[in-house]
């Protein structure tokens, strides 16, 4: 009956029904699950293989760095980008952040007279306290002997210092800034703290793209299998042969295709049906997206001070900080400086100028965690990312977003044969191999 209405043999119309929606279903599925995984999950997940922990050592190196295996001997998966956080983070940087600017580039857009300005009304709450506190302690008989009008002349003195000596300081560490912070390392360690993030990064950037990707493996894999069904016929070959094996080509083309229309050509070609890579068509707004995230998340304020507080140049950036506060509790003294110096001793006088000088460090931390402050000059941040970006050339572009991806794009077409070998095998299991042998 089927024949005689559509003219076509009853098992080469069911071929042409079900073969394209097997390809098409698993060229989505494909693309799904390969999406997820690059970003799932983000810690390892497995089961323990016994011996596996103690040849571990022993594998190439290549084949350690795998998400599929953990040094403590599970076999399982961990999110392909969660797992090279180190590497990613480091490719980012080389490719994005380093042809941005150097971190120099990026500490004069925090607006350095800004910055002192804000340590100033920070330490302008505390300063006072904080010598009564130390002079009390330390040398209390001294300081309840000297005049009222004498203790308010050193703080009168302190407080009309400040500002001078804060915009000093954040000169230097403008001047030193190269050699305080080693921004790629900041970068490794704040993505390796928090993958999730460098997810983020990935897939706010490139949302309309994966989703592009993971539609496309059906819009490809469904005529691909009008493909299979033309070559079952018109060789004869038997489906044992041609459905898994074209199951493989068309799981592992379907991912290789839809990859490069996201990232090529870089420049319009009039032969490409889509004209040019689909990433850069979006350039001005991904440009945008990207500022927000590096302005708010990495290059922050906060985490650039914490970097230089706490980071392994910390030690340079303490003893920076004590070289340019010690000299200020001399100035702040001014006349006062010799007496004082000759009531207390010259060991108790430097004792009391680094206890100074130690406290007076404490207020930086506070001061570079301010909320407030860092969005405020976030937004100088991500100006100044939006503009650099804007001048990257589409082949740079490329290369910065593509670069942390591209070493692991064959396990995602890896992936796509693995999954259409099981399709094509899955529709012979379901259907049988049966194949007509004429088309009428």
């Amino acid at each position: 009956m089927l024949e005689n209405i559509f003219g076509i043999h009853p098992t080469i119309l069911l071929e042409l029904v079900t073969i394209p929606l097997f390809t098409g279903v698993i060229g989505y599925i494909t693309n799904w699950t390969g999406i997820l995984m690059l970003f799932k999950p983000i810690a390892f997940h497995g089961v323990r293989l016994p011996g596996l922990r103690a040849v571990f050592p022993f594998l190439p190196k290549r084949i350690q760095v795998l998400p599929l295996l953990s040094y403590d001997g599970r076999i399982g998966w961990q999110g392909i980008v969660p797992s090279r956080a180190d590497k990613m983070a480091s490719i980012a940087v080389d490719k994005g952040l380093a042809k941005l600017g150097s971190v120099a580039d990026f500490y004069r857009e925090l607006e350095p007279d800004k910055l002192a300005e804000h340590l100033t009304s920070i330490a302008d709450a505390q300063i006072r306290d904080i010598v009564e506190e130390i002079l009390r302690r330390e040398h209390p008989q001294f300081w309840y002997n000297l005049p009222t009008q004498v203790r308010e002349m050193v703080h009168a003195r302190v407080k009309q210092q400040l500002p001078e000596i804060l915009l000093e300081l954040t000169n230097e560490l403008g001047a030193n800034i190269d050699q305080l912070i080693d921004v790629k390392q900041m970068v490794i360690r704040y993505f390796q703290a928090r993958p999730h993030l460098l997810n983020t990064l990935f897939q706010v950037l490139g949302a309309k793209e994966l989703r592009f990707m993971q539609n496309f493996g059906f819009y490809f894999g469904a005529p691909m299998g009008v493909v299979l069904v033309g070559v079952l016929h018109l060789t004869g070959w038997s489906s044992l042969v041609v459905l898994p094996i074209g199951g493989v080509i068309i799981g592992w083309v379907v991912n290789y295709v839809g990859l490069n229309m996201i990232f090529a050509p870089a420049y319009p070609k009039w032969w490409c049906p889509w004209r040019q890579g689909l990433l850069i068509k979006r350039q001005d707004e991904i440009t945008a997206g990207y500022a927000e995230l590096v302005s708010s998340q990495v290059m922050t304020v906060a985490n650039i001070g914490d970097e230089l507080l706490n980071g392994p140049r910390s030690d340079r950036t303490m003893q920076m900080l004590e070289d340019t506060l010690r000299p200020a509790a001399d100035r702040a003294l001014g006349a006062a400086r010799p007496a004082v110096k000759f009531m207390l001793g010259s060991r108790e006088y430097d004792s009391l100028q680094s206890t100074l000088t130690t406290e007076a460090m404490g207020i930086a931390p506070i001061a570079f965690a301010d909320p407030e402050f860092n969005v405020r000059q976030g937004k100088q941040i991500n100006d100044y990312i939006a503009k650099q970006m804007s001048a990257l050339s589409p082949n740079d572009f490329v290369d910065m977003l593509r670069a942390a991806i591209k070493q692991d794009e064959w396990l995602l077409f890896l992936h796509g044969g693995v999954l259409g070998l099981f399709a094509g095998y899955a529709h012979i299991l379901i259907f049988g191999t049966g194949v007509a042998t004429t088309w009428l």
